[in-house]
C-alpha cells in the first residue's frame, strides 16, 4: 500500500500533504516542543513550511517511512501530522509518530490518527510490531497510546537527544493481531 492511498478512522483520514497544509503546519511549528523531535523549524515561515511538505513526499522514496497529514473527515482540512517509520521493518518493527496542531487539539484527533496509522500499518505483509517512544512527562500522549490500544512496556533510560540533552522514554507498543496475520500469544 502507498502513501497515497487514505485511510480513515473515525472523524480523521490520514492522506498525503498539500500545499494548502502549511497554515496548519505554521501553527504545528508554535508548539516549542515539537521543532526538537522533528524536521518542521520552530516557527516556521509559509517557505519552511513547504519544504516540509516536499520532505514528507520523499519519506517512502528514501526509505525512511510513511508520512501523512492528518485531516478532518468531513471537510480535508489540515489538523496534524502522523508517520509510519520503517527502519527496524526487516525485524517486522515499525515506529509510529504523530503530532496535531495546537488549534485542533482536545477533540481525540490523536487517538484517531493513531488508530487509523496502526491499522495501515497491518497492511503492511512484513510488519508485526509497532512502537512508540514517550517522554514520561507526556501525559497527554501516554493518554492517547492508550487509549489506541499500546501497552506500557519499560522506561528506556537516557534513550535519545531531545534538543540539547537526553532524554528518557516510555516504550509502549502493540503487535498485530492474530486475526490480521500476527502470532498468537504464547501460553502463560
Amino acid at each position: 500500500m502507498s502513501a497515497s492511498v487514505a485511510l480513515a478512522y473515525g472523524g480523521v483520514v490520514l492522506r498525503p500533504f498539500e500545499d494548502a497544509d502549511v497554515e496548519m503546519l505554521r501553527d504545528l511549528a508554535t508548539d516549542p516542543y515539537l521543532p526538537l523531535i522533528g524536521s518542521l523549524p520552530a516557527n516556521a515561515t509559509r517557505q519552511e513550511a513547504l519544504e516540509f511538505i516536499a520532505r514528507q513526499h520523499q519519506r517512502l522514496a528514501t526509505g525512511v517511512g510513511y508520512s501523512f497529514c492528518v485531516a478532518d473527515r468531513s471537510d480535508g482540512s489540515a489538523l496534524g501530522t502522523a508517520g509510519l517509520w520503517v527502519a527496524g521493518l526487516a525485524e517486522g518493527r515499525a515506529t509510529a509518530g504523530y503530532a496535531v496542531a495546537p488549534f485542533a487539539r482536545h477533540r481525540g484527533v490523536a487517538r484517531q490518527a493513531l488508530s487509523a496509522l496502526t491499522a495501515f500499518g497491518w497492511t503492511i505483509p512484513e510488519l508485526f510490531r509497532v512502537e512508540l517512544y514517550i517522554e514520561p512527562w507526556n501525559t497527554g500522549s501516554i493518554r492517547v497510546a492508550e487509549a489506541a490500544g499500546y501497552l506500557r512496556e519499560g522506561l528506556l533510560r537516557s534513550h535519545q537527544p531531545i534538543g540539547d540533552r537526553r532524554a528518557d522514554m516510555l516504550l509502549y507498543a502493540t503487535v498485530r493481531p492474530p486475526d490480521q496475520g500476527g502470532e498468537p500469544p504464547i501460553p502463560g
